[in-house]
């Protein structure tokens, strides 16, 4: 009889490891709270609206093309990909917009024309950017960091000089080095958001970030997310789902893992555990203490990353100012980082930041709004903090905080825009907040991403995806190694595969 192995978690990375498993020929049970698959990638349907709850960038396309190859189809087969143009645009408080185009020569020829000689600097960037890239997929991204030679390839060798100054500079130190206009250093340091942290804080390394939205593009599946979430779970259709019970406990005996208790008292034996769970809570809500490889005291001085109150809108009529990916950046966005990362923040005393992200898949899917109608996704980064409070969606009673940021996010966007009545012309509105991250998905502090990307935080120093009190127990997703991100995540169920296969 195949081995059996229980799956805790039925996000991305759940839903990835359960589909590699299963070709693995291993029978295989996937276990979640929620009563439908998919995770923080989640969707929300409001008289006629249709919005993703969670990821929205489509980034990073080896990781998708990898993960369906392994199952045995195609991207192609299983995803409708739209390429974005432009692949997004950048607003400032002053209402100029710069629409950024995809390609090396495009960006050249937008930097050239905000500050001259700043071409050809742009190209010896992204042409640094795309090789540690490459780099870091062989070496930093599809690894388990389980033998130290795993680090000493050629290519690693050759750079090492590359690699060091990247690793002991800040992202924001190295662009800042090269480039004047505020606008040019925001579009090369954004990126770090996607890491759930701040450009002073991510790595230099982290500049290869640039190579996935700058050179390879952004890319929209229709659907949105929901259709990748439904691509990823037709691959782990083979397995037993377990859905609206919560494990609460791995059951364990002899110095292994031998299956999981449930909220309704039943018990599921297993072979082996992957939890794609919030790692802090796998270890110290589910574990005994003497049995925790990271007990409390780990997470006391690591960042659990970014927290977002996250505000979705019907609105009637059209919305040309906005392109399918809108970034509002605040001139000197230096108080929004200050507001999320070391507040309190008097310049935002609302505690949330004024450069935030707006999604409008409407520009691109007509499916997701009735006829004359947009929707839009707006992300307020917010310190990960639970006591901010819930939002509306799932049905909880908003938060004053949470209500706050809401309208001061919409009222934002219209004064940014010029759209004195765009409060009037919503027809629709729900939100989400820290504690809605917590209570859905056990989150750390409520954080919205993951632990964030700080140098300590990154690579094999970010954990291992085992454990070493129980060596049957794996772990998976957003909050072990490699990261966050949906890609990331698909990353971490081919690596519980890979350690695996090493351990036997």
């Amino acid at each position: 009889m195949s081995k059996h192995v229980v799956v805790i978690g039925a996000g991305i990375a759940g839903l990835a490891t359960a589909a590699l498993l299963l070709r693995e020929g291993m029978r295989v049970t996937v276990v979640d709270k929620q009563r439908s698959v998919g995770g923080r990638a989640g969707r929300l349907a409001v008289d006629g609206f249709r919005f993703d709850t969670g990821p929205s960038w489509y980034l990073m396309p080896e990781a998708f093309d990898e993960f369906f190859r392994a199952c045995g189809t195609s991207t192609e087969c299983e995803l409708d990909l739209v390429d974005l143009s432009p692949a997004y645009r950048v607003i400032n408080e002053d209402g100029a917009a710069l629409d950024i185009e995809t390609g090396v020569d495009n960006v050249a020829e937008l930097f050239e024309s905000l500050e001259p000689g700043s071409g050809d600097k742009v190209r010896a960037y992204l042409a640094r950017a795309s090789d540690v890239y490459a780099i870091a997929l062989r070496n930093f991204l599809y690894t388990t960091f389980s033998h130290p030679t795993q680090l000493l390839s050629k290519d690693v060798l050759t750079r090492l000089g590359t690699l060091a100054l990247l690793l002991t500079r800040s992202l924001d130190t190295l662009v800042a080095a090269q480039f004047k206009d505020y606008r040019l250093r925001q579009v090369l340091t954004y990126p770090a958001v996607f890491l759930s942290t701040e450009p002073k804080a991510a790595p230099a390394l982290y500049s290869l970030m640039s190579h996935t939205d700058l050179v390879e593009g952004v890319r929209y599946p229709l659907g949105g997310f929901a259709a990748v979430v439904d691509a990823i779970a037709r691959q782990a259709a083979g397995a037993t789902f377990e859905l609206g019970t919560a494990v609460v406990a791995i059951n364990h005996a002899h110095g292994r893992a031998t299956g999981v208790t449930l909220d309704d008292g039943r018990t599921i034996p297993a072979d082996a555990i992957v939890s794609a769970a919030d790692l802090r809570h796998t270890e110290t809500a589910l574990l005994p203490k003497e049995l925790q490889t990271y007990p409390e005291r780990y997470f006391a001085h690591r960042d659990p990353g970014l927290g977002t109150v996250l505000v979705f809108l019907g609105v009637k009529g059209e919305l040309p100012q906005l392109a399918h990916h809108t970034l509002l950046f605040s001139t000197d966005w230096t108080p929004d980082f200050k507001a999320v990362y070391h507040g309190p923040e008097p310049l935002r005393p609302l505690g949330a930041s004024e450069s935030i992200y707006v999604s409008k898949t409407s520009a691109t899917d007509p499916g997701v709004a009735p006829e004359g109608h947009e929707n839009l996704f707006i992300l307020v980064p917010v310190p990960a903090e639970e006591s901010y409070g819930h939002g509306d969606a799932y049905g909880a009673a908003e938060s004053p905080r949470v209500g706050a940021i809401a309208r001061a996010a919409v009222a934002q966007l219209g004064a940014w825009l010029g759209i004195e009545d765009l409060g009037d012309r919503v027809v629709v509105k729900r939100t989400l907040g820290p504690a809605d991250f917590s209570e859905q998905y056990n989150s750390w502090s409520g954080g919205a991403v993951g632990p964030a990307h700080t140098l300590r935080q990154s690579a094999f120093f970010r954990g291992r995806n085992q454990s070493r009190k129980l060596p049957n127990l794996y772990y998976a997703g957003a909050t072990t190694v490699p990261g966050v991100g949906v890609p990331m995540c698909l990353i971490s169920a081919h690596n519980v595969l890979t350690r695996m296969r090493e351990q036997y």
